[in-house]
């Protein structure tokens, strides 16, 4: 089994906006239908879609939508970070167990084939967690990810946390992860 859980609770106050980061329009569509349309490419049995800042907005986005998935919303009433977010499905995903996938709201060029590659990558080699990373030629701005020799991550340290040598680390995380999911 396969669940999908989109993070779409944050402000995205770099964009100086009222509208949530998500429902910004690149190319006729808002960035989460992008990555929802990324999900195409895998088998997923749920869907769920993490809300927070001005939720209303995103759930009659997506009420518009008739495409027949069904979206489960899932409220973070305080936004406090990625791995709050995540912490919030703790309840939602009780019972499941299977692969799940977590994608930032905000990676509308992420292509379909690389979502089906990453949980193959994942299912191969029986991974309990598995990110997705991409080298950037400039990373400012970006989480760097450090692995060890073995291309086991050791740890993540976002750009304003890094120092000067991290920095010149070009490997990024791409906001995308898959997870081994048991109750």
């Amino acid at each position: 089994m396969v669940a999908v859980a989109i993070l779409a609770a944050g402000r995205g106050t770099r964009m100086k906006s009222d509208l949530p980061k998500v429902l910004h329009r690149l190319g006729g569509k808002t960035l989460v239908e992008w990555v929802l349309g990324s999900v195409s490419a895998v088998d997923v049995d749920r869907r769920l879609v993490i809300v927070g800042y001005r939720s209303e907005l995103i759930k009659q986005a997506f009420a518009q939508r008739d495409d027949g998935n069904t979206l489960e919303f899932v409220e973070q009433l305080e936004q406090l970070g990625t791995g709050h977010a995540v912490q919030q499905l703790l309840s939602p995903l009780a019972d499941f167990q299977g692969d799940l996938l977590i994608l930032n709201g905000d990676v509308p060029l992420l292509r379909p084939q690389t979502l089906k590659q990453l949980l193959q990558t994942h299912r191969e080699h029986q991974n309990a967690a598995t990110i997705l990373t991409a080298q950037l030629p400039n990373p400012k701005g970006y989480g760097r990810v450090f692995c060890d020799d073995q291309n086991v991550v050791q740890q993540i340290v976002e750009d304003r946390d890094c120092t000067a040598s991290q920095r010149q680390n070009c490997r990024i995380n791409a906001g995308v992860y898959c997870f081994r999911w048991a109750d």
